[in-house]
């Protein structure tokens, strides 16, 4: 059993954990992931880590409430347990060597971003963020990027925060301002990772994305996670979750992405519908 030793909501549909999982704190770094299960009878998922700290022995997570799962998870509170908490998984994002970064991230995606962020200003690396969200109600980690940021682009699509537009939007103003990049990170939405792809292919340079597909047992063994990756099939918890995005077959992913979202929607009101009567 796994201890939730702080819970914070940084919006209406967003909520971060931090848990007590010393072992996994110990070897985790910024691109890996866990898996976890709410109670002994739950299903597993996949959720990135978010950061850590190896003194006190806990992993951040931060999930989005979307399933069935994430909405059990919510209702779980600080000084509650929860049945798994198995990793790190997956390969830790590539920064040697990196000198100047562009790292672009979208909506819930920002909590896979900011991990590789700091890490690599932490190594000195110069690094500017851009980080997009709908609104300003969605916001989160704006404080957090801008203290490992160079340069910070808050963007929002109706423009109630920082500036209206999208996240390509300003990546292309700051490449045609003269700005060169050793390689930019995109995480988010597949739609806005392969539009930044699109974009960076270009100017060539070299873009890594963060990939999140269907994911069941972590190990390679399912198959549930596989990406087209160069022509090849490659697998996201073992290969990645780290790839090269100009590699990637994106409409294929997004596709595969959709094909149980009507059955997550049915689970999640049945679930919402299950805590509101335990209520009454």
């Amino acid at each position: 059993m796994y201890k939730i030793v702080r819970k914070k909501v940084l919006n209406p549909t967003v909520t971060l954990m931090d848990i007590e999982a010393p072992m996994v704190a110990k070897k985790a770094e910024p691109g890996q992931f866990i898996i976890l299960r709410v109670d002994e009878n739950g299903e597993r998922i996949p959720l990135t880590v978010a950061d850590f700290d190896r003194e006190k022995g806990t992993v951040t997570i931060i999930f989005q409430i979307v399933g069935a799962t994430t909405e059990k998870l919510n209702h779980k509170n600080e000084g509650e347990y929860i049945q798994d908490f198995v990793g790190p998984l997956g390969v830790e994002s590539h920064t040697d060597g990196l000198k100047k970064v562009a790292v672009v991230g979208g909506g819930v995606g920002c909590a896979i971003a900011y991990p590789i962020a700091k890490k690599l200003h932490n190594l000195g690396c110069e690094v500017h963020s851009i980080v997009g969200f709908r609104n300003k109600d969605l916001v989160i980690l704006e404080d957090e990027f801008g203290a490992v940021s160079d340069k910070l682009c808050m963007m929002t699509d109706d423009g109630s925060h920082g500036t209206k537009g999208l996240v390509t939007d300003a990546l292309k103003q700051l490449i045609e301002s003269g700005e060169k990049y050793d390689e930019v990170i995109t995480i988010g939405p597949l739609i806005m990772m392969k539009f930044v792809c699109t974009l960076t292919k270009q100017y060539d340079i070299k873009t890594v994305v963060s990939m999140n597909p269907i994911m069941i047992d972590g190990t390679g063994m399912c198959g549930g996670c596989r990406l087209t990756v160069g022509g090849e099939t490659k697998f996201a918890c073992v290969d990645g979750p780290d790839f090269d995005g100009h590699l990637v077959d994106f409409d294929e992913a997004i596709e595969r992405s959709s094909m149980y979202k009507p059955f997550e929607r049915h689970k999640h009101e049945e679930t919402c519908n299950l805590f509101q009567t335990e209520v009454k």
